[in-house]
């Protein structure tokens, strides 16, 4: 399984991309809401992690191109810091599937990413 992560924080997208390369998937990083919208095409992704407040581009309009692809279904996991209560509502009202609040606990991030990847095979 594939999984796209976009983070503009360094530290927290090593963290994140060297849980789920351990967690056994296939990863493709980007540090910017623009570079994302480019992997997506290039990298087809079974699942997107995805910051909100990010350069360029961000999180919620990748949310929102991404979910208007009707082709593709693909989960997305948003990262909100806390505080970002209304920012997360809007996510999920653009179509996101889940969210964590950063900082989370890597085995939470492990088992909501695995549930979304099994949703998505169940359907």
């Amino acid at each position: 399984m594939r999984i796209l992560i976009a983070e503009d924080d360094p530290v927290m997208l090593r963290a994140i991309a060297t849980r789920l390369t351990n967690d056994g998937y296939e990863i493709a990083t980007v540090a910017d809401g623009q570079e994302a919208l480019k992997m997506f095409e290039e990298f087809n992704p079974d699942l997107i992690i995805t910051d909100i407040l990010m350069p360029y581009t961000s999180g919620l309009e990748l949310i929102g191109v991404v979910k208007s692809n009707l082709l593709k279904k693909i989960p997305i996991l948003v990262l909100s810091a806390y505080g970002q209560e209304n920012t997360v509502l809007e996510a999920f009202d653009l179509g996101a599937d889940d969210f964590l609040t950063k900082p989370f606990n890597p085995l939470e991030l492990s088992t909501r990413v695995k549930r979304l990847l099994k949703k998505i095979s169940n359907d």
